[in-house]
């Protein structure tokens, strides 16, 4: 099988997602909180209309699968993703507080960090091998990761808790198969969703009045929450998590020169080597691997979600 829309997919999901910035900032004087509240009622609402209106049939086949599974594979699915709907919330609202309470460079570093937690634990849960030059360019990354914490060891902290709360996410929807992505997005939304709205009456602001909150707010729910976690999810029906975490590397690098080229975040040689490295370490991993097939996947899924052949 060519990989090659698998990769495209990922690549196209992290470059949307290092732009964040751009939205993101003009709402700086809103609390996280609030930020998250409507962005993820906001995705809940447009993705539950959308899978009514148009995507009745993948949902009663999504339900009929599920039913035909044995009775621990159902339990076991519905941990999983009750479990990615949490991690999904946590990595929500730690990116928004650290994005615009920490700086932006704190959250290029996050998913600096995530790739290097996300191999490492598919290495030991999803028992994905990794070739000697994949481990290089995992130990290039780490050498960046932590020259990067010299600058600033608070930030790296607050960076760790982003990654791994994402690299859970990733590693534990590379076992989410035969399903719809879309209709398993739009269960984690959802329940993400449920897990906010106890909190909301208690911990949200004044109900915003200001047209540009809603604007950004939408923008953000539609091009930066559903359109780059559909086409991750897409990816990882192709590649492993591994490699997808790899790749995830491309969004703070993004993020890293919008810090220095639109805020005026200040760097040093130190930051600019450790950065290097790591993007050197994105290409070592990847080389290779974008035309031929995937032998790290035990299954192929195919583009609705379903499983496929084996190859």
């Amino acid at each position: 099988m060519n990989t090659l829309k698998y990769y495209l997919a990922a690549v196209l999901a992290f470059s949307i997602w290092g732009t964040f910035s751009l939205v993101l900032k003009p709402l700086h004087s809103y609390t996280s909180l609030d930020i998250l509240f409507y962005r993820v009622f906001s995705c809940a609402l447009v993705m539950s209309v959308t899978t009514v209106l148009f995507k009745r049939k993948a949902l009663k086949e999504s339900i009929r699968y599920f039913k035909s599974l044995p009775r621990k594979r159902r339990w076991s699915i519905a941990g999983l993703n009750i479990g990615s709907s949490f991690f999904l919330t946590a990595n929500w609202f730690s990116f928004i507080y650290v994005m615009n309470h920490v700086s932006v460079k704190a959250t290029s570093v996050a998913y600096l960090v995530c790739p290097i937690i996300t191999t490492i634990l598919a290495f030991f849960l999803l028992k994905e091998r990794l070739t000697k030059i994949q481990w290089l360019s995992v130990l290039l990354s780490g050498t960046g990761c932590v020259l990067l914490s010299y600058a600033n060891m608070v930030d790296m902290l607050y960076s760790s808790l982003v990654g791994f709360t994402y690299a859970c996410y990733l590693v534990g929807q590379n076992k989410n198969s035969g399903f719809d992505k879309f209709v398993v997005l739009n269960f984690h939304i959802l329940l993400s969703a449920l897990i906010l709205l106890p909190f909301f009456p208690a911990y949200s602001g004044p109900v915003p009045t200001d047209f540009k909150f809603y604007f950004f707010v939408e923008i953000i729910a539609v091009v930066y929450t559903i359109v780059p976690l559909f086409l991750n999810l897409y990816a990882l029906s192709g590649i492993s998590s591994s490699k997808i975490g790899m790749i995830l590397n491309i969004n703070p690098i993004i993020a890293f020169i919008l810090a220095g080229a639109v805020y005026h975040e200040a760097s040093g040689t130190l930051q600019l080597v450790a950065y290097a490295l790591i993007f050197i370490a994105v290409l070592i991993f990847n080389t290779g691997g974008v035309f031929r097939p995937d032998t790290e996947k035990r299954s192929i899924v195919t583009d609705n979600g379903n499983p496929g052949t084996p190859t």
